[in-house]
């Protein structure tokens, strides 16, 4: 199986580490992966192993994430823990990768570049992610009429992520990249809207009435 080759990596950020936002180097990290990945036809199993490490390692354990983010400990010493934590779990591309990312002093870039991988490979699949957040759960029959819909308004496979916040107060959610759609919002929008057309027809018919009226009846 191909390893991530760290001279090619390095060769592909080179320019791009002055000073970057984070979605800049999130790209640039996540580009470089996927090429690798592609290149071995492992780009499915890459990313599942993606999800299990922020969500299993750096979103249960936070600590870890300050650790990789940290600029109190040597990068050679997060490079280490990362291999002692990883090895022999992971496919050697993925772990590759992520020494890489230590070594360079990007680890707190980490959860960043998995959310653009994320969406780069749905792109290349012809796949939009949505994030979907409920008051309640979803039922398996709601989530598909819910991706069925979003399938034709968008005219590509939607991948839904699902999340419940119960402070939502009512409708649903959508999270398309930076675009948040606010089921709740529109619908009470568009309840005002028509509630403002009646009105105005309600008025318009009003006053029709009262001026056609012959004088003296």
């Amino acid at each position: 199986m191909p390893d991530f080759d760290e001279q090619q990596f390095s060769a592909a950020i080179q320019g791009s580490e002055i000073d970057p936002a984070a979605h800049q180097v999130a790209s640039i990290y996540a580009r470089a992966l996927l090429a690798a990945s592609e290149k071995a036809g492992k780009s499915e199993e890459v990313l599942d192993e993606f999800n299990a490490l922020v969500r299993n390692v750096l979103v249960r354990y936070p600590r870890i994430d300050d650790l990789l983010a940290s600029g109190m400990f040597p990068n050679e010493v997060k490079v280490e823990l990362i291999g002692r934590a990883l090895g022999g779990r992971v496919s050697p591309i993925f772990l590759n990768f992520v020494k890489v990312v230590a070594g360079h002093g990007r680890g707190r870039y980490l959860k960043a570049i998995h959310g653009a991988a994320r969406d780069m490979f749905n792109q290349m699949r012809g796949r939009v992610r949505v994030l979907v957040t409920t008051a309640a759960p979803l039922e398996a029959h709601q989530a598909e009429r819910i991706a069925g819909q979003l399938r034709g308004a968008l005219s590509a496979e939607p991948t839904l992520e699902r999340q419940v916040d119960p402070g939502l107060l009512a409708g649903i959610v959508f999270r398309i990249g930076d675009t948040v759609y606010d089921g709740s919002v529109s619908t009470q929008l568009e309840r005002i809207r028509s509630q403002m057309i009646h009105r105005s027809v309600h008025e318009i018919q009003r006053r029709r009435d009262r001026f056609g009226t012959p004088a003296g009846n």
